[in-house]
């Protein structure tokens, strides 16, 4: 074992996208913090390496789950975590994998309180070098929470990789308008949702009035790439890569105390333009459901929703229970609290700076407020999320 936690660590992982970046962020945080280590790495990462791994000096190994390597590093037998995207999870190895059930959840949650009541998922097509099973694990979860809902399950339309792309699209626009709407469509990452988008151009259908879209992983170049800017579940790939970095010390240590798998969390959705709609009839809710989330950062209160959807409380709360299946104030409650969690996750304002921002009274009631509806502080959620 080398002295003084000096290890020699080959990355595979591709730079192209946010999520690589940020795993790739989390892995140099952990050596910086627990040791000095050598890294090998090649941008490309996704491609298969020039190099041989038995040609190369190293003492664990992070990579994509590409064919070729992962093969080569199942021979060496050498101390490896797989950062999974193309495949099923490795047996023998420590597993990095997305929380697709948390994914599905938290897209259907967004786009039932936008008011959608039609939904449609779009996901990947497994192909020789891609057996995707996360988007179907995102359909499911989807699918379920629709349905548990009370709406119908949602039809799919799955894209082939490398396929005759103008073809495709117009494929998928003749989809489109086929189905009612206005539509709330899942993609089950943000690259699928841009393709959803060029092909709403195509079908000359506007986002979001008729179809409001959704993606996953908040890669903020291709969301603000698609037209309108596309809003996304967002992932916490850098802590997977300083959990992943953990893990892999362990192995090289020779410790017994690793986790078998990792799992990268969804922590929220970044609402962007292709979802800022409330798509109901009815004016008085829209009215009601629209000041609430424009004004998610101040102190609301039931009468001053009622009076601003131009109905008695009563009566509003009636519509709110027939066509939302809650309250006002348990709305009111969940845009403020998905305002708190974004703040926690996406800044560093101390704690005290985001309550008294929001306008609570005090630390205290902020957090008795955040665990109400969370479940855990607003400092657990941070360090869990961050």
């Amino acid at each position: 074992m080398p002295m003084n936690g000096h290890f020699k660590v080959i990355l595979f992982i591709e730079s192209s996208r946010a999520s690589g970046r940020d795993y790739l962020r989390g892995i140099a945080r952990y050596a910086h913090l627990h040791g000095s280590w050598s890294f090998y790495w090649e941008p490309g990462g996704f491609a298969t390496t020039h190099q041989t791994l038995k040609k190369l000096d190293m003492d664990g190994i992070m990579f994509r789950d590409v064919g070729g390597l992962k093969a080569q590093v199942l021979r060496l037998g050498v101390p490896a975590v797989v950062l999974g995207h193309r495949d099923r999870e490795v047996r023998g190895l420590i597993n990095v994998v997305t929380d697709s059930e948390a994914i599905g959840r938290m897209a259907a949650q967004h786009l039932l309180r936008c008011g959608f009541k039609h939904f449609a998922y779009c996901g990947l097509a497994r192909s020789a070098l891609e057996q995707t099973p996360w988007s179907e694990r995102r359909l499911q979860s989807f699918r379920a929470s629709v349905v548990q809902a009370g709406f119908k399950t949602p039809p799919v339309f799955v894209l082939a990789p490398l396929s005759d792309w103008r073809r495709t699209r117009r494929q998928l626009a003749d989809w489109l308008l086929k189905l009612p709407r206005p539509l709330g469509l899942m993609a089950c990452n943000d690259d699928c949702g841009a393709q959803v988008a060029e092909a709403c151009k195509l079908a000359e259908l506007a986002v979001p009035d008729a179809v409001g879209i959704v993606g996953v992983d908040n890669d903020e170049v291709v969301c603000g790439l698609a037209d309108p800017a596309m809003s996304s579940v967002a992932l916490n790939f850098e802590r997977a890569g300083y959990q992943a970095a953990a893990a892999l010390d362990g192995l090289m240590q020779q410790s017994n105390q690793v986790p078998h798998n990792i799992r990268v969390e969804a922590t929220h959705v970044v609402a962007r333009r292709s979802t800022d709609i409330v798509a109901l009839e009815d004016e008085h809710l829209v009215k009601a459901l629209t000041y609430i989330r424009d004004q998610a950062r101040t102190p609301l209160t039931v009468n001053e929703v009622a009076r601003i959807a131009g109905v008695s409380r009563r009566a509003l709360e009636r519509r709110f229970q027939q066509q939302m299946g809650g309250s006002i104030l348990k709305a009111i409650r969940r845009e403020r609290t998905d305002q708190i969690a974004r703040l926690l996750v996406e800044t560093d304002l101390p704690v005290a700076r985001i309550a008294e921002s929001l306008g609570f009274a005090d630390a205290q009631h902020f957090a008795r407020y955040f665990r109400a509806a969370k479940k855990v502080s607003p400092l657990a959620f941070r360090k869990a999320h961050k």
